[in-house]
């Protein structure tokens, strides 16, 4: 009996990948019994032989918190009401042993946002405050901003500064870098996951087939980034109208001459500025100037331009984007200045270049399909104009279709935008019927004017 349960042990810490300094045998036994029983899910007679181990051996085997994990948060879903309390408790205190006793497999950051978003979720029956809960998130923030990453973790954390700005507990200038600090972080961390989606689809751009492993880990990216795009929209939304030009202005004027030595805030409120669109009042040109001189970047050449283009000299804000290109470094930021600047030419009518700006924007981050949905878009307005009979403009509607089907072959934020705008080009195109009428099906269409692209008509 006792050759069979050194055998069992022997195999379920291999398959752990257990390491151990001291033969405790009880606590490796007890924990074999309670790791199966989690593996069978039968988490209720799992529950004392885990507790037995976790009070004796806390530093036995990180298997006490993996497994604790699934049988605490059992218990909770088990529970009615009051009944949950000392087991969110319970896992809050458990993430903190883990923390405390295997920190090499525990990012502090996470865990610790994690807790914070347990009691968000129970705040009431665990009676927690806004601010509680706030100072909880901020304190994970600033313990380990760097693996506090979870979206919906970072979501709550904004969402909690604004309703606390509602009830008149913070101030603006504090809601505001609140709003920078999260918006930064989420666009750091969507480039990170872009950047690893973009290296597993150039190999399938190459017809290189991907590992079953690389392909978990093309999910895995496509998940996070889609729920990434959804917390960005999610953040903008709640900070909806609180940070106007109504109440930018007076603060940026107020604090000005406290800051103008202060690179990151001068970025900042020229940034906001320029998002919330209060680019023709003189603060935006103080601002902007003010940075540019103290600390000449690819943000400060950008804004320049902006003001360049209020002025109507179209070649020299050309000339400061171009700048701004060319001091940037990052290929994530370059794509998005690639694509801020296409959009301000494609609303001016300039769809040309804009088309080459977001080709290049496409180049430099191919994980954002939005510049593919954008030239759709300028195809189908197009139309009209670029077709020289009745026929061949509605042709230029599949060009436009195929554009924005692009936009989700390799963007999972985009699929579902992606196929209803190829759709509704679709239906503009010229049907099966006018196909036959004409007698072209196979042939193909030379679009003419700005496009100088071909569709083949569709066989029917």
């Amino acid at each position: 009996m006792k050759t069979k349960i050194t055998l069992v042990l022997a195999l379920v810490f291999i398959g752990l990948n257990m390491g151990f300094a001291q033969q405790d045998e009880e606590c490796m036994t007890k924990l074999s019994i309670f790791h199966e029983y989690v593996k069978a899910k039968n988490y209720e007679a799992a529950y004392q032989p885990w507790m037995d181990v976790r009070k004796k051996c806390p530093k036995f085997n990180n298997a006490i918190y993996i497994d604790g994990q699934k049988i605490l948060e059992d218990k909770i879903a088990n529970a009615n009401g009051a009944d949950k309390v000392p087991f969110i408790n319970d896992l809050v205190k458990l993430w903190s042993e883990r923390v405390e006793n295997f920190p090499d497999k525990t990012p502090a950051g996470e865990y610790a946002a994690q807790s914070c978003q347990l009691m968000y979720d129970n705040k009431a029956l665990l009676n927690k405050t806004d601010e509680e809960l706030y100072e909880c998130f901020n304190a994970a923030y600033t313990l380990d901003k760097d693996t506090f990453t979870n979206p919906q973790s970072l979501y709550t954390y904004f969402s909690l500064m604004v309703d606390m700005f509602d009830a008149g507990k913070k101030p603006a200038e504090e809601l505001f870098d609140k709003y920078d600090d999260i918006v930064e972080k989420v666009e750091n961390e969507v480039k990170n996951y872009s950047e690893s989606l973009n290296e597993l689809n150039e190999k399938i751009e190459a017809g290189t087939e991907l590992t079953s492993k690389e392909a978990q880990y093309k999910a895995y990216y496509e998940s996070y980034l889609t729920n990434y795009d959804l917390i960005a929209s999610g953040i903008d939304e709640k900070m909806g109208t609180r940070a106007n030009c109504d109440i930018l202005i007076p603060l940026y004027k107020k604090n000005f001459d406290a800051n103008k030595d202060n690179a990151v805030w001068l970025q900042r409120a020229a940034g906001k500025m320029s998002e919330k669109d209060c680019t023709d009042d003189p603060m935006f040109f103080k601002l902007v100037n003010a940075y540019h001189a103290l600390s000449p970047s690819a943000n400060s050449a950008y804004y320049l331009g902006i003001l360049k283009d209020k002025e109507g000299k179209t070649n020299e804000a050309i000339s400061f984007y171009e700048e701004a290109i060319s001091l940037e470094t990052d290929s994530f930021k370059k794509s998005n200045l690639y694509s801020r600047i296409a959009s301000k030419l494609k609303s001016r009518g300039n769809y040309g270049k804009a088309r080459s700006y977001y080709q290049q924007a496409l180049k430099f981050n191919p994980s954002n399909g939005r510049p593919y949905l954008a030239i759709a878009s300028m195809y189908a307005a197009s139309a009209n104009d670029c077709g020289d009979t009745n026929f061949n403009k509605r042709a230029v509607y599949w060009l436009a279709a195929d554009e924005a089907r692009k936009a989700g072959k390799f963007d999972p934020t985009l699929r579902n935008a992606s196929e209803q705008n190829a759709q509704n080009y679709l239906a503009k195109a010229p049907s099966k019927a006018d196909i036959f009428t004409a007698g072209n099906g196979g042939q193909t269409i030379k679009i003419g004017c700005w496009i100088g692209a071909s569709v083949t008509v569709p066989k029917i």
